[in-house]
């Protein structure tokens, strides 16, 4: 099963967040086989961290629960919340499959774009992907815990500016759209 995992920064945990630096990477490394994708989130600033992504292929719910609420970040109180939903890879790919530029110029810059709350919860879940899939690099439905009610939509994307990268949920609703500056994570 697949799931996304969004942990949120509190305010004032950078500190925290580099003392644990080495902590969270090999947590992570336990995980590395079933990574879709991963990375951390930044504030319009594209420098201050705001949060981290995990997309990850677990056994099942418990699982989930167990990688998301024993990361050595949250356990020590550097977020504030964590979104947790099962999740659908549409693109059939991980980030790692994606080819990454080097050095940005003409192809963009990257974003964590989530829809949040669709208008029509009954909506069995949705397996339409948006036609410019190069600019994708993950893409699928938040879905209900049983997998069957689209919850929302998020998409790690590539291009060249916020309003961009909002435009991947065009033509869906959702109650609230969020666009966060993102990069590709793990160990540098």
């Amino acid at each position: 099963m697949e799931f996304f995992c969004y942990h949120r920064d509190r305010r004032g945990s950078l500190a925290l967040r580099e003392e644990l630096l080495e902590a969270h990477w090999s947590y992570m490394d336990r995980f590395a086989e079933g990574m879709i994708a991963r990375g951390p989130t930044f504030a319009e600033d594209g420098e201050t961290p705001t949060g981290s992504v995990h997309i990850v292929d677990l056994p099942d719910a418990a699982a989930a629960r167990e990688f998301a609420f024993a990361e050595p970040n949250y356990q020590a109180g550097a977020y504030r919340d964590v979104l947790l939903r099962r999740w659908r890879n549409l693109l059939g790919r991980t980030m790692w499959d994606f080819p990454r530029a080097e050095g940005g110029g003409d192809d963009g810059h990257l974003f964590l774009v989530l829809g949040l709350g669709p208008e029509n919860t009954g909506d069995a879940p949705d397996t339409a992907v948006p036609d410019d899939r190069d600019a994708l690099i993950a893409y699928g439905p938040l879905l209900s815990d049983d997998g069957t009610v689209r919850v929302g939509t998020a998409a790690l994307v590539r291009a060249a500016d916020a309003g961009a990268a909002r435009t991947v949920l065009d033509g869906e609703r959702h109650a609230e759209v969020e666009v966060h500056p993102w990069e590709f994570g793990g160990r540098r």
